[in-house]
């Protein structure tokens, strides 16, 4: 009687209960849950046709948009492995995560195939599927998304016997190191954190569920399962557009949507968000770094959005904390409601275990609001591990407890609020960027001699990346032919937006780089570098 526990099998149900309700809406496409369920077969039947069997690697490399959706669900239930990436990222990182993660084939996105024609000859892929854009051309050797849905022959897809302790997605991430790791995540791990997401976001079957997070992103945090659960409606956002998606609110009748806070600052600060009467009142989850509480505050005011704050990681699928509204919290300013949102509060009910422990011992921090530990987790939805990587993975899990590298306090009601990171991780408008990462670029360049880059606060994307550089003697270089060095050397979203030359960095007696003194001069007695 047992039933493996996988996020594929709500299409079944999706399918059988609301076969004629509108499953998603792509600009001027529409789907049936119906017409969604046999696009998804027919995916899975092409790609079995083609040789992917149970346990291969599909990489994907879409913006949101239905044919994202019908790969995640296509490929998955074949009992493949899906590989989103991250279309924003060089070419070279491209190279590295496709060959990594083994990936078969490859399904982008024409947009986006320029850095695919870069390294195409590098890759070890047996066969690439465009989808097509009007105005794109691209020079791959492929076959277009459709016309291999059409040529597929069977008329139902493989019966695959489904383990939910077996690979569902791998996720690359870049987290504080050079290379990328892979995020193995299960069928469990999925299906766990979708149910997390329907509860806590409170999903109901008439929800109009908009993606403005990309769904490469810890598979849109577990939205394009939770959303397909309850039967609802998935909006496609090719990009984020503020003035398109404040349209969309009303057009669609949004009620949910997701995003880092970066794109609640877009929409906030957007001159239409002004003169736009958002009468549907729509919830908004937000993650990534913590929002700061003004920003929680504009977006309830000037938009009537429900901000909901969620915290997690790739590692952990990615939810294991949301800041859960107690009646109590009514009575209280919005000032103080404002701050407690900006917490990232509690575990979630499915999750497991999450709590901060101090690091010299292990015990968790008394609930003092002060004591600084670092946040650990156990429980379902953990990863498996990263791909090809045991000597990281024994890192991260230790005594059977996933370490966040999240420096952060215990108030005494048990909310848990994030202080520090304990490694230079910068995120930036919701995208990792290693520190280590960008100073190994300027360390190549032939005018630098020494170089710490820091996050520094930005209106805009929460924090960008700020280089601090020692020139070596005589050197005549700008602030902008660093920054255009950085952007002609990796992914421009992580090139520093800022530059200051100095004559020294502050080092410890033994030659230690103490980048806390740099950022202290940034961020103040906040130094929030999150």
């Amino acid at each position: 009687m047992f039933t493996p526990l996988t996020p594929l099998d709500w299409k079944r149900r999706a399918v059988k209960y609301y076969p004629e309700k509108v499953a998603i809406i792509d600009e001027d496409k529409e789907f049936t849950y119906k017409e969604f369920g046999e696009r998804t077969d027919k995916l899975a039947i092409a790609l079995s046709e083609a040789g992917i069997k149970e346990g291969d690697h599909v990489a994907v490399m879409l913006p949101n948009t239905h044919y994202m959706l019908e790969s995640f669900y296509g490929i998955c239930q074949l009992g493949a492995v899906m590989v989103p990436l991250n279309y924003r990222i060089s070419a070279s990182d491209m190279e590295y995560i496709i060959n990594h993660s083994d990936a078969k084939m490859l399904i982008v996105d024409e947009e986006f195939a320029a850095p695919i024609e870069e390294i195409v000859d590098n890759l070890s892929l047996e066969q690439i599927i465009l989808v097509p854009v009007e105005g794109q051309k691209s020079s791959l050797k492929s076959i277009e998304y459709d016309s291999f849905l059409q040529h597929a022959k069977a008329t139902t897809p493989p019966e695959v016997e489904i383990d939910e302790n077996q690979l569902l997605t791998l996720n690359y991430t870049s987290g504080t190191t050079s290379k990328p790791k892979g995020v193995m995540q299960t069928h469990r791990s999925n299906y766990i954190n979708a149910a997390n997401f329907m509860n806590h976001l409170d999903v109901k079957h008439n929800d109009v569920y908009l993606h403005t997070l990309p769904m490469f992103h810890a598979n849109g945090w577990g939205g394009v399962w939770a959303i397909t659960a309850a039967g609802a409606t998935h909006v496609c956002l090719r990009k984020v557009d503020p003035p398109l998606i404040l349209d969309l609110f009303e057009q669609k009748g949004i009620s949910l949507l997701c995003g880092a806070p970066t794109v609640v600052n877009m929409l906030v600060n957007d001159p239409k968000a002004k003169e736009t009467k958002v009468t549907t009142k729509p919830r908004m989850g937000t993650a990534g770094s913590p929002p700061a509480a003004a920003l929680i505050q504009k977006a309830q005011e000037i938009l009537g959005l429900n901000m909901i704050h969620v915290y997690g990681l790739t590692e952990t699928a990615p939810f294991i904390l949301y800041c859960e509204w107690k009646s109590d919290f009514d009575s209280k300013s919005a000032d103080d409601q404002a701050t407690i949102k900006a917490r990232q509060g509690i575990e979630l009910a499915f999750n497991g275990e999450t709590k901060v422990i101090r690091q010299d011992d292990g015990e968790e921090v008394a609930w003092n609001g002060e004591e600084l530990g670092e946040i650990v987790t156990r429980g379902n939805v953990v990863m498996k591990g990263y791909y090809k990587d045991p000597e990281k993975t024994a890192e991260a899990i230790k005594d059977g407890w996933f370490h966040t590298g999240d420096l952060a306090v215990t108030h005494p009601d048990g909310y848990i609020e994030i202080r520090d990171r304990v490694k230079d991780l910068i995120i930036s408008g919701g995208e990792n960027i290693s520190s280590t990462e960008v100073e190994g670029v300027l360390y190549k360049h032939p005018d630098v001699l020494e170089v710490a880059v820091i996050a520094v606060p930005n209106e805009k994307w929460g924090e960008v990346p700020k280089a601090i550089i020692v020139l070596k003697p005589d050197a005549k270089v700008s602030e902008q032919d660093i920054i255009d060095y950085c952007r002609d050397n990796m992914a421009h979203f992580k090139a520093p937006k800022e530059v200051e030359f100095v004559e020294s960095l502050p080092k410890t007696a033994t030659g230690k780089l103490q980048k806390f003194r740099l950022r202290e001069m940034h961020w103040g007695s906040a130094k929030k570098v999150n």
